[in-house]
């Protein structure tokens, strides 16, 4: 059986000169490939008691969603603003380029409510720190974050320091 990274493309010098980027679709174009994934993720939060899992437009969905179906949990989305139909909150965020706001349902979380946050990579943590302000505003408890790749180089771990950080796949570089 292959290993999870050898499911992942990595393209160099996109977007830019200097830069891997690691590709997730070629993992969930492969069968096995996706199996693995949601199987190893869902491995490294085996021991986390949870209520609800959270994941970000649009492969927060993708991987989130059948972790929180195998569980027996639900799924909440965050979105892009203007992207929900009913009341929301919001959380405005800088990127290396700008501004960001991602936004949720009002009654998606529940004071008290233990929450995992599903994602296919973590790279400065920005977004990720964002989604726990999001959820935090709303009284639920982030107690864990899942991911399918790390990019330890752009220092996300650091930014989430005081939160339970798991990775499937762990790349030094950038």
């Amino acid at each position: 059986m292959k290993k999870l990274e050898e499911y992942v493309r990595s393209i160099p010098d996109f977007p830019e000169e200097g830069i891997i980027f690691r590709d997730v679709t070629s993992v969930l174009q492969d069968a096995d490939g996706l199996c693995l994934a949601i199987d190893t993720m869902q491995d490294k939060i085996k021991d986390l008691e949870y209520d609800v899992v959270v994941g970000p437009e649009s492969r927060g969905f993708i991987f989130g969603t059948p972790i929180a179906y195998n569980n027996h949990k639900p799924f909440v989305l965050i979105r892009k603003k203007g992207k929900l139909p009913c009341e929301t909150v919001e959380m405005e965020y800088e990127l290396e380029y700008g501004k960001a706001t991602i936004e949720m349902h009002k009654d998606s979380i529940k004071p008290g409510q233990r929450v995992l946050i599903v994602d296919d990579l973590i790279a400065t943590g920005g977004t990720t720190k964002a989604m726990i302000d999001l959820i935090e505003s709303l009284g639920g408890q982030v107690v864990g974050i899942v991911v399918m790749i790390e990019l330890a180089g752009l220092k996300g771990r650091e930014r989430l320091k005081d939160y339970r950080l798991e990775s499937a796949i762990c790349y030094e570089g950038k």
